[in-house]
């Protein structure tokens, strides 16, 4: 995939989807800034790039505060000279699964901050300095949640519906400007969210592999081969798509 050379932003770098896309983009290639709020698992990710042969650095940043998302950009920009790609990749999901009606306050808005409102400061920043410089990428991590009902997990469905929906926006917006914006939608897949929902109750593992075709989750790995894909120039006239990884769940 064609990223070498290229100044990539992953945010929630340090886990996850966002350390495999990490991993992949540095082996092809590219100049990394692993963000994560957590600064011991961003310079995990970092070493394990380091020591593979990689370009990285680490910067620590809470994607729902606006001011430090421009600071990760305005660093990134100071040390590589450019952002080519940001992957906007941290989120997370409630402490409870409740009913609409039951539905804890502080999980609807701590999900929304971070899950809807910082993939938009994220697209913000980033797209005026893709402007100033003539063009760029942004590939939004939204789920397979964003384009099917799920229950007792309003907040997280509505961020990840509002992530698709903006993806969308944006792109027409920035089609004529050399930037592309499009969204890639897990479903279930190893992580420490979906080891968080399986911890509900001890048949829920059979249950949400009997309703996956292939039977298995997702691996961050196969994900990240897709944000590489659509981050790199293989993919020039692709933009405002939403790319469904999810084992056939949604057929």
């Amino acid at each position: 995939m064609q990223v070498k050379d290229k100044v990539v932003i992953v945010t929630g770098g340090g886990s996850g989807i966002g350390a495999a896309s990490s991993k992949l983009f540095a082996e092809h290639g590219a100049k990394v800034v692993v963000s994560d709020i957590n600064i011991e698992s961003a310079a995990a990710t970092v070493e394990a790039i380091t020591d593979a042969g990689g370009e990285a650095i680490a910067i620590k940043t809470n994607v729902a505060k606006h001011e430090q998302v421009q600071e990760m950009i305005q660093q990134t920009v100071e040390k590589f000279g450019r952002l080519d790609v940001i992957v906007n990749n941290a989120g997370l999901g409630p402490k409870q699964m409740k009913k609409t009606g039951d539905y804890e306050l502080d999980d609807w808005d701590i999900v929304i901050k971070v899950n809807q409102t910082g993939v938009f400061y994220g697209m913000k920043y980033a797209l005026q300095q893709m402007m100033e410089q003539g063009g760029g990428v942004i590939v939004n991590i939204a789920s397979l949640a964003g384009l099917k009902a799920s229950v007792n997990n309003i907040s997280y469905a509505a961020s990840k519906f509002a992530v698709v929906g903006m993806t969308k926006a944006a792109a027409l917006e920035y089609a004529s400007k050399n930037i592309r914006i499009n969204a890639v939608c897990p479903g279930y897949t190893e992580s420490a969210l979906l080891d968080r929902l399986l911890s509900a109750r001890p048949d829920m593992e059979a249950m949400l592999k009997a309703h996956i075709p292939m039977r298995r989750f997702g691996q961050p790995e196969e994900i990240a081969e897709a944000v590489v894909w659509l981050a790199s120039d293989t993919t020039k006239f692709i933009t405002g798509q939403t790319i469904v990884l999810d084992g056939g769940t949604q057929l």
